[in-house]
């Protein structure tokens, strides 16, 4: 299985490193097959929140196919501008078995239609933005992540570890997904 994971400029570091952990461990634990990659606009650094650069493994152009999409969050108004950007998580997510959101990165799948008429959330201090802007979503608040059928958004940056956990239950295991919790130390709110 495929999980590609969307990066950008002034992405949250923890949006995406913390996800690429949760799947890496449980892959590095079970052996399922997972390859887990980064995916961004182009194959050039991006420089996330606080300067911190990387480089993804794939630009949209080139990557494998996707089973799994995570789209991240972080200072996201520019991604959701970009047209392209937009009509490929579109595109991408026709396909996938899962696509999910960390933090504002629920905004992108927003704007891609693929969250209409469904329940959502997001970082708390993005609820009410993201209410005003797409008023066909329900967006709760207090909610570490919300899974309806194929599309899954969290919270904010520690929340897409969770989510993330949450997604290995239900693509491999209950008890991967614990295990993968206790050996990165780390205490899921199921």
């Amino acid at each position: 299985m495929n999980i590609g994971i969307y990066i950008y400029d002034n992405a949250e570091v923890l949006d995406f490193a913390g996800p690429f952990e949760v799947f890496s461990t449980a892959e590095r634990l079970a052996a399922i097959g997972w390859n887990v990659f980064l995916v961004s606009e182009n194959s050039e650094i991006v420089r996330a929140r606080g300067n911190f650069c990387i480089r993804p493994h794939y630009s949209y152009e080139n990557h494998p196919k996707i089973d799994v999409l995570i789209v991240v969050g972080g200072i996201h108004t520019a991604e959701v501008e970009k047209p392209n950007v937009i009509q490929w998580i579109a595109e991408v997510s026709k396909d996938t078995i899962k696509t999910a959101s960390v933090c504002t990165g629920a905004f992108l799948l927003a704007e891609a239609g693929l969250l209409d008429g469904l329940t959502v959330t997001t970082h708390w201090d993005d609820i009410t933005d993201l209410r005003s802007a797409y008023p066909g979503l329900t967006v709760k608040e207090n909610q570490r992540f919300i899974s309806q059928g194929k599309f899954t958004t969290s919270g904010g940056i520690s929340a897409g570890i969770d989510m993330s956990l949450h997604l290995v239950a239900e693509l491999s295991s209950l008890d991967l997904a614990r295990k993968t919790a206790r050996q990165m130390e780390y205490r899921w709110q199921e």
